[in-house]
């Protein structure tokens, strides 16, 4: 997934944005209802690095009324966060609450697997994580967050500017010449009514 200077979605002309949303994925179908696991992998594209002064959104699920984000993954410099290292991936449960879920180094070379049990139900989620072929391996346990409301799943690069007041969607600076972009790998979901069952992480990656 690439972003350039052109990548502006609708008004939003402070974003760079580029992203891949499934086709099915209507806000209120299959994949927002009952308990589902949601499986991607993220690495590094060496040739086109991100600007880690800036903060990313490379996974996350937007609500069907655009109030909120389930979840979220970032990278970079995270807005309102003093974060140490910004050559992290951070995974945030539902932006309304802002609780930081899971992180880890980002490292170049490899993929980083995760996968995501959604209780729609209970409200609940699960994170499973590991490293280029390592099976998948539960890095939190089940913890509440706020997974309600619907909404669509997106994969790629939202790049928010730098030094925006109010609506940052319109605010703030982008520099020019944006060449950058991360590889994405094995997105798929899975029915977990029975539990997760995909936690080998080859397949993941592939």
């Amino acid at each position: 997934m690439l972003i350039s200077d052109n990548s502006i979605f609708q008004d939003q002309t402070a974003f760079r944005r580029a992203e891949l949303i499934p086709a099915s994925n209507n806000g209120a179908d299959a994949s927002v209802q009952g308990i589902k696991t949601l499986h991607f992998s993220v690495r590094k594209d060496d040739v086109r690095p991100l600007n880690l002064s800036h903060e990313y959104q490379l996974a996350f699920l937007e609500s069907a009324d655009f109030s909120t984000n389930q979840f979220v993954l970032k990278t970079g410099t995270i807005l309102g966060q003093n974060n140490a290292n910004a050559d992290t991936l951070q995974l945030f449960g539902n932006v309304n609450d802002n609780e930081l879920l899971f992180s880890v180094p980002f490292q170049a070379g490899i993929f980083h697997n995760f996968a995501l049990t959604l209780d729609f139900n209970a409200l609940t989620t699960q994170v499973f994580f590991s490293l280029g072929e390592d099976d998948l391996e539960d890095v939190t346990g089940v913890v509440q967050n706020d997974v309600s409301g619907g909404g669509q799943f997106h994969f790629g690069l939202l790049k928010k500017p730098v030094g925006g007041v109010g609506d940052i969607t319109q605010n703030g600076f982008q520099p020019a010449g944006i060449n950058e972009g991360i590889i994405y790998g094995g997105i798929f979901q899975e029915d977990s009514i029975d539990g997760c069952i995909s936690l080998n992480a080859a397949a993941a990656a592939a």
